[in-house]
């Protein structure tokens, strides 16, 4: 097996971007649709293994609590229960911090997420598990678990947390003041800024000025399929866990991490994944299942959560409190604006509070510019990342206000966005210069649209109101992380591709199309294989839209070392100079001699061995993302009731891989920020309680909630990719709730400033204006 590292840099070897491709934007069959819709697909629940244990968690009643005991006896009494651990059969972790793919872990934070500690932080912390031969005996013994509590005093929203009177939640915090570590107890983990130019001129040129504070609710991901976990701790000491996740080699690392183990010890295997969404890059029952297991008889234990357990129990993301100023002349050129964003990070710090602060405003070429942003910790679940992590609460903030400043101004909302809008060798506000971008083309194209382009309809009947609405979005992408393939050319023509990159939205069919072309093949001549950590290199998460751009990259190299790998075969097979072999659109040749790919490896037969090769690389290059969206809304003003009429996505996409599913994603994208817009929250009680732990009360949008949503591509290649590509996953959910919002303000004339736009919320705003 060859393997060969590469350079971080990508671009020198990059070939056209913009031509017309043979396999590329086409739209094959995905390679696991047909296992999928027929059942046969496995996922984190289906294993089931001999003597297996079924295992359940018992969670914390109170949001915030000393854990004065864990009394276990009577549990570990019932007959049929193997096994129970606490945080005492955990490892002692030190408040270590190190990289982790896109972000930094306290690894101690961690351990006691996944098992309180001295203190439970929120409603549905674990506390204990317990393994029994059944999962009625193991539902019985956790009731039977005593645990003896000392309440505290709740905050579940950072303007409670930040009074000077608030209750400390973790002792040991205290506030990184602009990279400087204060000295006083706090909940506020970190204050970090960007700072261009000159607010106060930027201000004092302005003709127009707007100033708003937003506020968000805390919301979830909403994937299907609940987190489940299945382990067997071998008498030889290695694990194995069979496991829900995006990231195989990710979930092995935190395992490792807080069981204090080699990760050679640990082997992940990577279950089919109904959904993610950044929310499966955490862990949560992994090294409890692992240590049952150890505690059991080294019998396999299974975890899976319910409903409640994922909507109490895992990581949603941030509630948030924004305000913004911006101010713009007459000719709507945006002066200054100036931003702070507040966001809850949970339990433990890690909001997406430094991602949003580069969303906020980066669609936009600002001169005079600056955003604060504040992580704080709350009595809530400690939050995960979600599609485009703190980018929809950023982008409700600043394209309402930016509208508003369009309306005072005179200037249609687009025009002021096209105005406005970054471009090639623009400064970004988180600091690079923007490279080659499509944002003012997806204006334009809005602007030119059939939906932008027609009048509105009439309300369907009185006492509704219609109203149109606009807003953009910016997502960085995350180029970096690391990427492992590897591809074996069989002696029937047919490649197999060995890859470690979990499949959450047609990873499969991209990776294998974007061999295909390389290779001049047809993407149904790839085999592409997601497996398990001890079967492929090192992978980083299927996050921040690295996969389809990163492990592509990987992929185009292994193609590259596959055809001098069969060009090599060729001149030993026809015994002439390998500088006279070349490889063409899949077909190898030298002077009159011509083999087809799949002919020149028929004819290497079995006894030389397969072609095989392996590459490990980490790419740099930035491909961010640029959507405007478009969306007609009626409000019943007599309830308060906002039904989505029409829905235009546009799009700054790349190189569309496989176009259907690029469109499914905007798609996807577009309809979970509806929900977010319109229905979506976590509500709690006075005590830290969650009332809407299900997905009942926790209402998502169904197909009656949604009309068809047009996807509009714009393809601007990214120059960092063989192929053009950018990831095209997280921007979609970005412009929703502003664009909402937007529309909302044009049927009624009324500024909302708080997410969910619910019934109640639209009534009551409605109330106070008049």
């Amino acid at each position: 097996m060859t393997t060969i590292e590469l350079e971080q840099s990508v671009v020198a070897d990059t070939p056209q971007t913009g031509k017309q491709y043979d396999v590329i934007g086409t739209r094959p069959i995905r390679h696991d649709g047909y296992d999928k819709v027929t059942g046969r697909a496995l996922y984190g629940a289906d294993i089931r293994l001999n003597d297996m244990l079924y295992g359940k968690v018992l969670r914390s009643p109170h949001a915030h609590a000393r854990i004065l005991s864990i009394d276990t006896s009577r549990a570990l009494a019932l007959p049929g229960v193997k096994a129970i651990v606490t945080t005492t059969d955990l490892p002692s972790l030190e408040s270590v911090v190190s990289r982790v793919g896109e972000g930094a872990v306290n690894w101690r934070y961690l351990s006691n997420n996944i098992l309180a500690n001295d203190k439970v932080l929120y409603h549905g912390h674990a506390v204990a598990a317990v393994a029994a031969t059944s999962m009625s005996i193991a539902e019985e013994a956790i009731s039977l678990i005593q645990v003896e509590y000392e309440l505290l005093p709740v905050v579940t929203t950072v303007q409670q947390a930040v009074q000077p009177d608030a209750p400390i939640l973790l002792e040991e915090l205290r506030t990184s003041e602009l990279g400087a570590k204060g000295e006083a107890m706090t909940n506020i983990a970190s204050h970090d800024q960007f700072l261009r130019g000159d607010l106060e001129r930027g201000f004092a040129e302005a003709t127009a000025i707007v100033e708003r504070e937003f506020i968000t609710s805390t919301v979830h991901q909403g994937y299907i399929e609940p987190h489940s976990a299945t382990a067997i701790w071998g008498t030889d000491g290695l694990i194995t866990i069979w496991t829900s996740t995006q990231g195989a080699h990710d979930a092995r690392r935190q395992a490792a991490e807080v069981l204090q183990l080699p990760v050679s010890r640990i082997k992940v295997v990577p279950m089919e994944i109904g959904g993610g969404f950044g929310g499966k890059t955490v862990i949560y029952l992994e090294p409890v299942a692992a240590l049952l297991s150890q505690k059991s008889g080294n019998r396999p234990v299974q975890l899976t959560m319910t409903r409640w357990d994922v909507l109490a129990g895992t990581g949603p993301t941030s509630g948030s409190v924004i305000k913004v100023k911006m101010g713009a002349d007459k000719k709507g050129r945006i002066t200054a604006a100036q931003a702070s964003l507040t966001y809850a990070a949970g339990a433990y710090p890690g909001s997406p509070v430094g991602a949003a602060m580069a969303v906020i405003f980066n669609p936009y070429n600002l001169e005079n510019v600056q955003v604060d942003g504040y992580d704080v910790v709350t009595n809530t679940p400690r939050a995960a990342a979600y599609r485009a992590p703190g980018g929809t609460n950023a982008a409700f903030a600043s394209e309402s206000v930016i509208d508003e400043l369009a309306s005072r101004l005179g200037i249609d909302p687009l025009q002021i966005r096209h105005i406005n809008g970054a471009k090639e060798g623009d400064r970004r506000v988180d600091g690079p210069l923007v490279r080659r971008i499509g944002y003012l083309e997806t204006v334009e194209k809005a602007q030119a649209s059939a939906h932008y382009q027609s009048p509105l309809p009439a309300p369907s009947s009185p006492g509704r109101k219609v109203g149109r609405g606009v807003a953009s979005g910016w997502w960085g992408n995350w180029p970096g992380g690391t990427s492992s393939v590897s591809v074996v050319v069989n002696n029937d023509g047919a490649v197999t591709l060995i890859e470690g990159s979990t499949d959450i939205g047609g990873s499969r069919v991209a990776m294998a199309m974007q061999l295909a072309e390389t290779l001049g093949l047809q993407a149904s001549d790839i085999k592409p294989l997601v497996v398990d950590t001890d079967s492929v290199g090192y992978n980083d998460v299927t996050a921040g839209s690295r996969t389809t751009y990163a492990t592509g990259i990987a992929v185009y190299k292994a193609g590259l070392r596959i055809i001098d790998l069969m060009r090599e075969r060729a001149a030993e097979f026809w015994d002439v100079d390998i500088s006279t072999v070349q490889f063409d659109n899949g077909v190898i040749s030298a002077r009159d001699r011509r083999l087809s790919f799949k002919e020149l490896a028929r004819s290497l037969g079995d006894g030389n061995g397969n072609i095989v090769a392996s590459v490990s690389i980490s790419p740099n290059g930035d491909g961010v993302a640029l959507a405007t969206h478009i969306v007609d809304v009626e409000v019943d003003t007599g309830t308060g009731k906002v039904q989505i009429l029409r829905y235009t996505a546009i799009q700054d996409v790349g190189t569309a891989i496989h176009p259907a599913y690029v469109e499914g994603q905007m798609q996807g994208g577009a309809a979970q920020g509806i929900g977010w817009a319109l229905n979506e929250e976590y509500v709690y009680d006075q005590q830290g309680h969650l009332l809407n732990g299900s997905m009942l009360d926790y209402r998502i949008p169904t197909a009656l909630d949604l009309p068809m949503i047009d996807a509009i591509m714009v393809e601007t290649p990214n120059p960092t990719h063989p192929f053009g590509v950018r990831g095209v996953g997280e921007v979609p959910i970005v412009p929703p709730a502003g664009a909402i919002a937007n529309a909302i303000h044009n049927a009624i004339g009324v500024r909302m400033e708080v997410l969910p736009m619910s019934p109640r919320r639209v009534l009551e705003a409605m109330w106070a204006q008049k």
